[in-house]
């Protein structure tokens, strides 16, 4: 193998590895932001679900009207 074909193949691995880092790179910040968004979706869930507990809860701690 010539030092010419040898240097082309290389350059052309290397373009290949290029455009496979970016495309890597892609679908790893679309996947940091699905995860993001996921955490904050999961964190309004939280908090609604405490507050729908809080308001169970105090009910049940309050005592009976006296008429019963």
């Amino acid at each position: 193998m010539s030092l010419e074909s040898r240097v082309t193949e290389l350059e052309s691995r290397q373009a290949f590895q290029d455009d496979t880092i970016q495309s890597l790179n892609d679908v790893l910040v679309e996947q940091s932001r699905v995860v993001e968004r996921l955490q904050m979706q999961m964190a309004a869930l939280l908090k609604r679900y405490e507050e729908m507990v809080g308001q169970y809860s105090a009910d049940e701690d309050e005592a009976p009207p006296p008429h019963y």
